[in-house]
């Protein structure tokens, strides 16, 4: 157990490792903070927004990554124990959303939360992916093709480990696909509001080094 619980605490020092933070303020801009930008966050879509598609997608990629590796590495101590495994992948989530590195303000989880569904459950992870670009390609929203794509990832489960596929540990998927996916749609509580008032930013949308955020208290 102790083992275990040391690579929970490493999920969560991992998921809390703010990459598109360092790559606008170290590598795309000269030193902007991304946090005081755009929506504040440090995800990829807030990336793309102020550094560009190439930004976005080395935070996207490096944010999954850290999700799977998560995962990846607490199997190597406990197999398919999934109550050790989820943990991890929740904690993974967790750090990226409120990472010890950056006073606990980073991102909404989504992309991490993505490598961490593709590390624990692939297929469904996978025909979320493809929901979440038809949903972006239809409506231009980033943020509601993720919300949508987070809620079905149980159903998702339930299709490809319920009936295509059956697995023994369904329920136990199904509990990491339900506190995970809370977690995100949760932290996305704002663009939902955005979202039902019209005023949500569609994709493609740029943001520049005056559109600093009115609330700095809330960043420091």
């Amino acid at each position: 157990m102790m083992l275990e619980t040391v690579f929970v605490i490493l999920a969560y020092i991992l998921g809390s490792i703010p990459f598109g933070y360092l790559l606008v303020k170290y590598v795309f801009t000269g030193g902007e903070d991304i946090r005081r930008v755009g929506s504040g966050g440090t995800g990829a879509t807030n990336v793309t927004r102020r550094a560009g598609k190439g930004a976005g997608a080395l935070t996207l990629a490096l944010d999954a990554a850290k999700g799977a590796g998560a995962v990846t590495l607490m199997r190597t101590a406990v197999a398919d124990d999934y109550l050790w495994i989820g943990a991890a992948a929740i904690a993974a989530i967790l750090g990226h959303i409120f990472p010890v590195f950056l006073k606990f303000r980073g991102g909404k989880g989504v992309a991490t939360g993505m490598g961490v569904f593709a590390a624990v459950a692939p297929y469904p992870a996978l025909a979320a992916l493809a929901l979440w670009a038809a949903v972006v390609y239809l409506t231009r929203y980033v943020s509601l093709g993720s919300i949508v794509a987070t809620l079905s990832l149980p159903l998702w489960m339930l299709l490809f480990y319920g009936w295509l596929r059956p697995d023994p540990d369904l329920r136990a998927l199904l509990v990491i696909g339900f506190v995970g996916g809370a977690i995100v749609v949760a932290k996305h509580h704002e663009n939902i509001g955005r979202l039902m008032r019209g005023t949500e930013n569609r994709l493609g949308a740029r943001i520049n080094q005056k559109s600093v955020k009115i609330n700095h208290r809330s960043h420091g």
